[in-house]
């Protein structure tokens, strides 16, 4: 699962709503950060200290994921025809609070420059908007942390891609949340190994994208970085130009009848444009993804089609609650693109197969667009694969 989008869309809109008190007379009291993270720590972990049962994971079942990530990992290389440039031994098995602790430390490192800009903007502002700024952070780091608190309870399995860190990475991470693989196992009465062996293949699968094309890493990083600058940008000019929140408003008010996100109501042409390309390489990624985890899958694991069916079937019977919090984080985005990427990328394997369909992890240039995600014949026939 990837939580980058999820926290990216709650903390953008928080950061142009706090930037925009930005005045004219410095202060010499430090400017308050956009998320004060162990708050955000403190309440997530709140929300699991409930369920007794979901502390501590044995170094036993740790080693049987990374077994299971090794075994994942020479199916996956089979069927694509790529091997892994350095194995997957990043692997670790986590309770819910592990799991919240080791999320919190990703995010802080994925929005500083956010915080940064947030900074920049404040320097100099009055008293009333550091005020305003403490009041952002509080609501900010609530949500934030509320947010990890309900996901420690159903997220079953992650790949974490440590997007803008300071240091070089040469592996990503991955994570399995062993009380909700339990606890899942339970509820639908599945084998326990096929089981833990099919969310670590799916988990495998991501890794793989980007493990085995290091290029993705730097690139997905640069797409990142131009948004945050682009936000930046725009931020200075609403805090210091004419217009302010007049200026924001009419920029809603224009994008309203076509926009189909929330967080795009607040966007520039160019962070569009940016964010559509995001958003074409998450569906080439959750499409691809998906479609090897099948074809290996049903190859691997006996009861792979019924566990497949049923979680769909979860999927498909969510309760109200959970529908609208998948509406408001950006969950709901994410199934988009399982549906649209893997649509995209099984229409044109079925047509070239799978070694010629691997071009399109060449390099940029033969990345999809948004436009060729919805229909795959553009790609094949601007590509020339």
């Amino acid at each position: 699962m990837d939580l980058t989008r999820t926290a990216m869309r709650g903390l953008v809109l928080g950061t142009v709503a706090g930037c925009l008190y930005v005045a004219s007379r410095r202060t010499s009291s430090e400017p308050p950060r956009l998320i004060h993270w162990e708050r955000v720590r403190g309440i997530a972990h709140e929300l699991c200290q409930r369920d007794r049962t979901a502390a501590g994971v044995s170094a036993e079942v740790a080693a049987s994921y990374r077994d299971m990530v090794r075994q994942s990992e020479q199916r996956i290389a089979e069927y694509v025809g790529e091997s892994l440039p350095l194995p997957l031994d990043r692997v670790e098995a986590f309770d819910r609070a592990r799991w919240i602790d080791a999320n919190v430390e990703s995010f802080r490192q994925l929005f500083e420059p956010l915080e940064e800009i947030n900074r920049q903007a404040m320097r100099g502002s009055t008293i009333g908007a550091y005020l305003m700024g403490e009041i952002n952070q509080t609501v900010l780091s609530g949500q934030l942390g509320l947010l990890l608190g309900y996901l420690a309870r159903r997220v079953l399995g992650q790949y974490d891609t440590v997007l803008l860190g300071r240091e070089p990475v040469t592996t990503g991470r991955l994570y399995f949340v062993e009380p909700n693989i339990a606890a899942a196992e339970h509820r639908f009465g599945f084998d326990p190994f096929e089981f833990r062996m099919w969310i670590a293949l799916h988990e495998t699968t991501h890794a793989f994208e980007f493990e085995a094309h290091p290029w993705l890493r730097d690139y997905m990083n640069g797409i990142l970085r131009s948004y945050f600058d682009s936000v930046g940008r725009d931020l200075g000019r609403f805090a210091f130009g004419p217009g302010g929140i007049a200026g924001l408003a009419q920029r809603v008010w224009q994008n309203l009848p076509r926009t189909q996100t929330a967080l795009e109501l607040f966007m520039t042409e160019e962070q569009k444009q940016i964010f559509q390309k995001l958003q074409a390489l998450m569906c080439l990624l959750e499409g691809y993804s998906n479609h090897v985890m099948d074809m290996v899958g049903q190859r691997l694991l006996t009861t792979y089609t019924v566990m497949k069916t049923r979680f769909d079937a979860r999927h498909e019977q969510r309760s109200i609650a959970d529908r609208l919090l998948a509406r408001l984080t950006g969950l709901e985005l994410k199934m988009e693109q399982y549906r649209l990427g893997e649509r995209f990328v099984s229409t044109l394997v079925q047509q070239i197969g799978i070694q010629r369909f691997n071009r399109v992890y060449t390099g940029p240039a033969y990345l999809p667009t948004l436009a060729e995600i919805y229909e795959p014949e553009r790609w094949l026939a601007r590509t020339g694969v």
